[in-house]
């Protein structure tokens, strides 16, 4: 076991009330906060187990004893050993907490002192989850128990930006604990997006919260926490935000730019894979969570009528491969009627040179965004890879992105894993799509700059996809650098070569994300936090249209 235990000392770095913001102020709840005395098991079908047992034995060559070595002896149970940045990674770990009287209830984004914080001494319910893994992986399951509650909290309280109410189900972007010298006490301020950049909601939020639930819910055993009333309650509000019915004529969720990781302009706008794929995996963990009961039916009634339509409109519609790109390159345009194949009338002439060159021979992946006249092909590594962990991608197309990126290993992971998007924006369309935005320039930030965060579900993925030494392949990339660069938020340069010019030192997601990959490549079980097997009743034939001819 890691040296880590998480106890209940005092945040060193309370603030005092000092900016504007939703202010909630959790007060003790005995319902909330209580343990419940007798965890229940959650019942596991054999063939969950068996699929268990298959992947075990199918990484018996990583795992030898089959079980966790804790990265606290000189040589880890598996067969590379242990690395001298894994005890350092878990210091910053435990620097990153963040308490809130005296109880541990998430880490903050970054620990770089050597700048302004701006919002970046902030717990963001994104940036924890790698955190979350990590230390559920460890068996440190208070402060991620403590985190799933207090955000549920939050979520309660009323959003407003300006005149506007949010939704009743929106979760925050972040929150942080300042000292409230009236009172003499801590309160939680939330943001909600009222501070954020270009005030946008974060729509990836619940969504994740959703996701973790599970992911505690699945490691523990225990589903006493998914089934208190005010977890419940929680899950259908977000639900209730997401399966609305409005003027939409697809299955998939209208977004505006800045909603998610990447959380300013960028072209994003629309119907962006990484918020569908993440609508997805929420989709299928509610199922798993809801209960049984007159609402809870309900809302599973809606949600596989959801994921059946969306399904298979991303497995159609957002897929592309070489077979798609040359379908696509000769597509005629201003059809009419249920029978057209051009059913976006995407122009053939917007095709971008770049997608030509950039697909292989063997391999696919679920493009950047579709909607009306326009398929945006950049390749977004975060949506890839929840697609395969959350089996919207069929077993085959899973496949398939794992060609690609073997295949373009020096533009989507080059010096440093990994590429948030491919390509970046330059020129004449980086002052069109993003505004001329300083930050965002052509490599950097969230405009082709390598992210080691995204690590951890490149691992998950190939795991998944087994195809292990690909994940090997990438972490020894990053332990070239990550320690000696101090924990950097992303690089830049089109290799990723260079510490990225605004990026924070001493990331808290990019030190978690490179421990979930070096716990989930030990020990392959912990895959099962994080990665849903496929429904065979989601796996509908694969038809365009009653015309579709190839």
């Amino acid at each position: 076991m890691c040296p880590l235990r998480i106890n209940g000392s005092p945040n060193g770095n309370v603030k005092t009330l000092g900016s504007a913001g939703t202010i909630f102020e959790a007060e003790d709840s005995d319902i909330l906060l209580r343990i419940m005395e007798r965890p229940r098991a959650i019942n596991v079908s054999f063939e969950e187990r068996l699929s268990n047992e298959l992947l075990s034995n199918h990484f018996e060559c990583l795992s030898p004893h089959g079980r966790r070595s804790g990265f606290n002896s000189p040589r880890s149970y598996t067969s590379f050993e242990a690395h001298a940045m894994v005890g350092e990674a878990w210091e910053n770990m435990k620097r990153s907490i963040v308490y809130y009287r005296r109880q541990p209830v998430g880490t903050v984004a970054a620990m770089d002192h050597s700048v302004e914080e701006l919002n970046y001494d902030q717990v963001f319910v994104r940036d924890f989850v790698p955190s979350a893994l990590a230390f559920l992986m460890n068996g440190e399951e208070e402060v991620v128990k403590n985190f799933l509650l207090k955000t549920l909290h939050l979520q309660s309280w009323e959003k407003m930006i300006d005149q506007f109410k949010l939704g009743e189900g929106v979760m925050p972007a972040s929150f942080k604990v300042i000292h409230n010298p009236v009172r003499n006490r801590e309160i939680l301020i939330a943001d909600f997006g009222e501070s954020a950049i270009g005030r946008v909601a974060p729509v990836d939020s619940g969504f994740w919260w959703i996701i973790l639930l599970r992911a505690y819910t699945r490691h523990t055993g225990d589903s006493s926490l998914a089934e208190m009333p005010e977890c419940q309650r929680g899950m259908r509000l977000i639900l209730t935000l997401c399966l609305s019915e409005a003027f939409d004529t697809f299955p998939t969720l209208l977004c505006a730019d800045g909603c998610c990781m990447i959380d300013r302009r960028m072209g994003v706008y629309g119907y962006p894979i990484e918020i569908q794929a993440l609508f997805f995996m929420a989709l299928r963990c509610a199922l798993l969570l809801l209960k049984q009961d007159q609402e809870g039916k309900e809302f599973i009634e809606r949600i596989v009528k959801r994921l059946h339509a969306l399904s298979f409109h991303m497995r159609n519609y957002f897929w592309l491969d070489l077979k798609q790109l040359n379908d696509i390159y000769r597509y005629k345009t201003e059809e009419y009627s249920h029978t057209a194949v051009n059913k976006f009338n995407v122009m053939p002439d917007s095709l971008a040179d770049w997608v030509f060159d950039f697909m292989p021979t063997r391999g696919g992946y679920f493009i950047g965004n579709v909607s009306p006249a326009r398929m945006d092909f950049r390749w977004f590594c975060l949506g890839n890879c929840v697609a395969i962990l959350s089996s919207l991608a069929t077993p085959e197309q899973a496949s398939a992105i794992m060609d690609l990126i073997e295949s373009r290993w020096d533009e989507l992971v080059g010096e440093m894993p990994l590429k948030i998007c491919y390509p970046a924006l330059e020129s004449h369309e980086w002052r069109i799509v993003t505004g001329c935005d300083p930050k965002n320039t052509r490599w950097s930030y969230h405009n082709g700059g390598s992210w080691p965060v995204l690590l951890w579900l490149l691992t998950a993925a190939c795991i998944k996809t087994g195809r292990p030494q690909i994940a090997r392949r990438a972490i020894e990339l990053a332990e070239n650098r990550l320690s000696k660069d101090h924990w950097p938020e992303y690089y830049d340069g089109k290799t990723g070569r260079y510490i990225g010019k605004q990026a924070r030192k001493f990331q808290t997601w990019s030190i978690s994300g490179y421990l979930v990959a070096k716990m989930m490549l030990e020990d392959p079980s912990h895959l099962g936090m994080i990665s849903l097997e496929e429904d065979k009743q989601m796996k509908p034939l694969m038809k365009r249209s009653t015309s579709w001819t190839c």
